[in-house]
């Protein structure tokens, strides 16, 4: 598969953005677009602080059924009544090495098999699709994983099918400067769009396989090498309403809105926060950025469908295309890598004006061949989703 060049400044740049620095229950549709509206079903405390839906698993005895293994008896029809809320309390242990490295990739929109090509001539970049591009192949990130890609990680999360697995990136918080619980991924690893529900058991591992030990070797190696930073669980998630209602498996359906924001906890809480554990946290770009003003633009995940295994961390550093799947809903970034299913929700970075490094999208979409991947561009309703689970927990 031929390669496309990796601009070795660029590529530095945004890799050195990564490194370690020195000082180191989800929505309804309305809220998942970023509204303040209340929910529309009134919320009581359960265990841990936990906001329980009442239509959901309302009392302790219940919250502890799910708890001790409820969630394994999912079907289809069950999950579909449920899953209208979210319910993602604290299993403690549940994500284990073994379990963690048996996960399966949870993307939803990487089997489409193309998307139609739109005529170039729109104002800009709304409505345009550039030639397809060359695969660039994607490089192993260099271990450790803490010092190259801090705010880089895995999103964990249980479906009707098992245990599932995405990418992530933690991000910076404006309710809380340098104190973030926020981390960025794909709509699509925390709810299944138009024909299901939210996900369960959603968790987010930074540094995952920090050492980048062979998959043959992560059930024996000791927690603190496959999760360096501790196990953080979602204790509330918003992705965009669109997802919502549009999101499908194939054929890239709400892909142009295929983002969320996640806010942690962590399983066994030393007091700090997740930004402070990791010693870093990305700022998200809300300004959509035109193809032309980007030179370089890199992709970080853990690819897990074949030829992967999804034990590594990768990049993907390409020129940025644009993609138009309906020309009266946003154009989608798009850049040549070779990275498979697994890598999903994981940031995209490019540097803004200020020549800082900031997240701009993430994994959603490519090819069943794998030779390029496409992202969402982040605008107002992104930043509405953002700006809803900031606000959520400003004064916490």
């Amino acid at each position: 598969m031929p390669s496309i060049r990796r601009p070795a400044l660029a590529a530095a740049a945004l890799t050195a953005a990564l490194a370690l620095t020195a000082t180191a229950c989800g929505p309804t549709e309305d809220e998942a677009a970023g509204s303040d509206k209340p929910s529309a079903t009134a919320s009581q405390k359960g265990d841990e602080g936990l906001e329980l839906p009442k239509n959901l698993p309302s009392s302790l005895k219940d919250l502890e059924k799910w708890k001790n293994g409820a969630w394994k008896n999912w079907d289809k029809e069950q999950w579909l009544r449920e899953a209208r809320d979210f319910i993602n309390p604290i299993i403690k242990g549940h994500w284990k090495p073994d379990t963690m490295k048996d996960a399966r990739p949870g993307d939803k929109t990487l089997a489409t098999q193309g998307a139609p090509g739109t005529a170039p001539g729109a104002s800009g970049d709304q409505g345009v699709t550039d030639p397809e591009p060359r695969p660039v192949q994607a490089k192993s990130v260099n271990v450790p994983y803490h010092n190259n890609a801090a705010p880089v990680g895995k999103v964990f999360f249980d479906s009707p099918q098992g245990h599932m697995v995405c990418s992530a990136t933690v991000v910076k918080d404006p309710a809380h400067p340098g104190k973030s619980n926020m981390v960025w991924t794909a709509g699509h690893c925390v709810h299944a769009g138009t024909k299901g529900g939210w996900y369960r058991n959603i968790a987010f591992v930074p540094s995952y396989n920090d050492k980048g030990l062979p998959g043959a070797q992560v059930n024996s190696a000791p927690v603190q090498d496959v999760a360096p930073y501790g196990v953080w669980w979602a204790d509330w998630a918003q992705t965009s309403a669109q997802w919502i209602k549009q999101g499908a498996e194939t054929g890239g359906a709400g892909a142009p809105y295929d983002f969320a924001v996640l806010h942690v906890k962590p399983e066994g809480g030393s007091g700090k926060s997740l930004e402070e554990t990791v010693g870093n946290a990305l700022t998200v770009d809300f300004s959509t950025p035109q193809v032309k003003s980007i030179q370089s633009m890199g992709a970080w995940g853990y690819p897990a469908a074949a030829p992967f295994d999804g034990q590594k961390m990768y990049d993907c550093i390409d020129r940025p295309g644009r993609l138009t799947l309906d020309p009266n809903e946003p154009t989608m970034y798009r850049i040549g890598c070779t990275m498979t299913g697994g890598s999903s929700g994981g940031g995209w970075f490019a540097k803004g004006p200020d020549g800082k490094v900031r997240l701009v999208s993430n994994t959603s979409i490519g090819p069943a061949n794998s030779t390029w991947l496409a992202g969402p561009r982040l605008g107002p309703e992104a930043q509405g989703v953002y700006n809803a689970i900031s606000g959520k927990f400003a004064n916490r």
